[in-house]
C-alpha cells in the first residue's frame, strides 16, 4: 500500500483507540452509530459505502473521502464506478468540489497500486 494510505490507517487507528479509550458515552454511541449505519441491510455495504463517498465529497472532509475510498476498494468498487461516484459528487456539490477530486483521485492511485 501507498505510504499516503498507511499513514492515514495509522493515524486514524491510534486515534480512533485513544478516544475510544476515554469511554465517553455519547461519543462510543456515535462511533457505534456509524459503524451499524454501513452494515448491510436494505442496502448493501457497497452502496452505502458510495453513498458515503457522494456524501463526504461534497461536505469537503478529506479524512472522510479517505475512510469511504478505501471502503469502497474493499467492497470491489472499479475505477469506472469509481469517476462515475466522482461525477455524482462534483454535481452536487458544485466546482468547489474538485480539489477534493483531484486528492481523491490521487488517493485510490495509491490503493489501487498498494
Amino acid at each position: 500500500m501507498g505510504n499516503q494510505v498507511q499513514e492515514f490507517n495509522e493515524y486514524r487507528g491510534k486515534m480512533n483507540e485513544v478516544i475510544l479509550a476515554k469511554q465517553n458515552k455519547v461519543i462510543n454511541r456515535l462511533f457505534n452509530l456509524d459503524t451499524n449505519t454501513y452494515a448491510d441491510g436494505a442496502l448493501s455495504v457497497k452502496t452505502k459505502e458510495m453513498l458515503g463517498l457522494v456524501a463526504s465529497m461534497v461536505l469537503r472532509c478529506d479524512d472522510c473521502i479517505k475512510y469511504h475510498l478505501g471502503k469502497c476498494h474493499e467492497q470491489g468498487i472499479t475505477t469506472d464506478e469509481l469517476y462515475e461516484i466522482f461525477a455524482v459528487a462534483n454535481i452536487v456539490g458544485g466546482t468547489i468540489v474538485i480539489p477534493h477530486t483531484r486528492r481523491a483521485a490521487e488517493y485510490w492511485e495509491e490503493l489501487m497500486n498498494g
